[in-house]
């Protein structure tokens, strides 16, 4: 099959790289806003270059993978799904909620399928915690733990377009909650502090948060996430029932040091980058997005699911800003 993508910055060149590796990847068509990475994208994986997103359209691709700033992805899903095309577009749907939800009223209920980038839904470790919920092997499950820790924060740039650190890390964990326990949130509080790099609070945003979830069963989640570990990439879940307990990311790369005698775990180098952390979750995600787009199964994350986890950002957002709790239906739009 032939796969059009739009945007090389650091993760459309990862997933460019990926889906050349794929057998089922006949040849790519790439687009970029700058030639210089259209040219190497083309030089590198013998790539067709087209000069606009209508003209990557018009050469007979038959996925298209959005990997271009938040504030085109709106239009360029749209884009793909009016023209026929199959879309595959790394998370947030859109800036804003109310932006999301026009996506999501243009897309419902059409033929045409559009899967949503949370790639820990293709992390193997994630994906045996899901199964061993659902086969009931915790039993009933009463606190769920899930961590993201970045080693450094992103440029002062990234950080005024982010839309927060709920809208843009945190909402990781939010997905892979859902999507592992099976439920949903009902209400959150969250909080949120600055210890490191100015521009960040300057911004209005946290570089260290905590949130507590209530989900619809009566489970607590409880999310942590930071800009500044200095060991490393540290992404993990814990989840806790009457029956046992399991863990997801406790490898021997875990960024964590034990102050136990005789310990010698974690025993390898620290993850460092979450391309390092997750390389076989997006190369499994993109092969999932081919067999979308040969017909094979469904989309495995709705422009819905995505959706869903970013109300549980703007709920967070509200909490940390008006230091209270915020149950989800109070932001929560039709």
């Amino acid at each position: 099959m032939r796969i059009g993508i739009l945007g090389l910055g650091r993760i459309g060149a990862f997933h460019a790289e990926t889906l050349f590796a794929l057998d089922v990847v006949e040849s790519l068509v790439v687009a970029d806003p700058l030639p210089d990475a259209a040219k190497a994208a083309a030089d590198r994986f013998g790539a067709q270059i087209a000069h606009s997103p209508e003209a990557l359209l018009a050469a007979g691709v038959d996925g298209l993978v959005v990997a271009a700033a938040t504030d085109a992805h709106p239009a360029l899903i749209r884009a793909g799904v009016e023209a026929g095309v199959p879309v595959f577009c790394e998370k947030p749907v859109a800036r804003t909620m109310a932006e999301g939800l026009a996506v999501r009223d243009a897309v419902r209920g059409g033929a045409v399928a559009v899967q949503i980038g949370f790639n820990r839904r293709f992390d193997a470790g994630f994906a045996a915690a899901r199964e061993a919920v659902r086969a009931g092997a915790l039993g009933t499950l009463h606190t769920v733990r899930c961590t993201t820790l970045d080693p450094a924060p992103p440029p002062a740039a990234y950080i005024a377009a982010s839309g927060g650190i709920f809208r843009d890390c945190s909402v990781h964990d939010f997905d892979v909650i859902r999507w592992v326990t099976g439920r949903e949130v009902t209400e959150v509080y969250a909080v949120g502090g600055n210890r490191g790099a100015g521009y960040i609070g300057e911004a209005g945003d946290a570089d260290t948060t905590g949130a507590l979830l209530t989900l619809d069963d009566g489970t607590i989640a409880v999310v942590s996430n930071s800009r500044h570990n200095g060991r490393g990439y540290d992404v993990r879940m814990e989840l806790h029932g009457f029956t046992d307990a399991l863990a997801v990311g406790l490898d021997d790369k875990l960024p964590l040091r034990s102050a136990e005698t005789g310990t010698n775990f974690p025993a390898g180098p620290p993850h460092d980058f979450f391309m390092d952390r997750f390389a076989a979750a997006y190369r499994a995600e993109l092969a999932a997005f081919t067999e979308v787009v040969a017909g094979d199964r469904p989309s495995p994350c709705t422009v819905e699911d995505a959706l869903e986890a970013g109300w549980i950002a703007e709920a967070c957002t509200l909490s940390r800003r008006e230091h209270r709790p915020v149950p989800l239906a109070e932001v929560r739009r039709a």
